[in-house]
């Protein structure tokens, strides 16, 4: 799964990884982006690749209230295309969410020691993901709210789950956000992450909390296991 995550790029580094056009909302650093915050999205629009703020859950149209937001912080990529809760998004609605790294624990014991999962090379990661959009019935209230897309793990990471975010490179972008190209043909995106690009950080339990929101979250408190 991936439960939080990492974002303190520049932001023209980013606009440059991304290829995104028009103004970019303002973007602090986050050291640790938990669910129902707001998260930086990449979708398609008029113009080209835009820069948006989302809900962390997502909200399907059809849902009453937004509460189930908190069960769809993550979404199978194997059966994504066809569940109700996110069929609709997955045709029309997808998005990449930037992070720097994600976070995930190695369990010993009583204990979780958490990990900072980063490329290798340094650049971003680009999460896949798929975006809804949810008015409140009666009272005109509309939220946009985001799911990030898994899948197995590889090797490197199976270490410490049995799942791990869809990763995709930038030859894939404009496929994957383009709302025309076949839902069919996407799901080939859809794999673990190639060994070898990836590198594990051993980071303070600080980070377990999702309160705490400081540099000390990604600091590296030992050397980096590499698939």
């Amino acid at each position: 799964m991936c439960g939080r995550f990492s974002l303190s790029i520049k932001m023209d580094d980013l606009r440059a990884y991304f290829d995104l056009a028009g103004p970019l909302p303002p973007l602090d650093p986050r050291y640790n982006i938990a669910p129902s915050q707001e998260v930086a999205a990449i979708r398609l629009e008029e113009g080209g690749r835009r820069l948006a703020l989302l809900s962390w859950g997502l909200i399907p149209f059809w849902a009453d209230n937004e509460k189930i937001a908190y069960k769809l912080i993550n979404a199978r990529a194997e059966t994504a295309h066809r569940l109700p809760a996110f069929r609709d998004a997955f045709k029309k609605r997808r998005c990449l969410i930037p992070a720097g790294g994600f976070f995930e624990w190695e369990k010993s014991g009583k204990e979780k020691r958490p990990f900072h999962i980063v490329r290798r090379d340094g650049r971003p990661l680009a999460l896949a993901g798929l975006w809804e959009r949810w008015e409140e019935e009666g009272k005109g209230r509309v939220v946009e709210s985001c799911t990030i897309l898994t899948t197995g793990a590889n090797e490197l990471l199976r270490r410490l789950h049995d799942r791990m975010p869809v990763l995709l490179d930038p030859p894939d972008f404009e496929q994957w956000l383009d709302p025309e190209s076949d839902p069919a043909a996407l799901r080939s995106l859809l794999q673990p992450a190639p060994e070898g690009g990836l590198k594990m950080v051993p980071v303070s339990s600080v980070v377990n909390s999702p309160k705490n929101e400081d540099p000390e979250c990604i600091k590296p408190t030992g050397e980096a296991v590499e698939g």
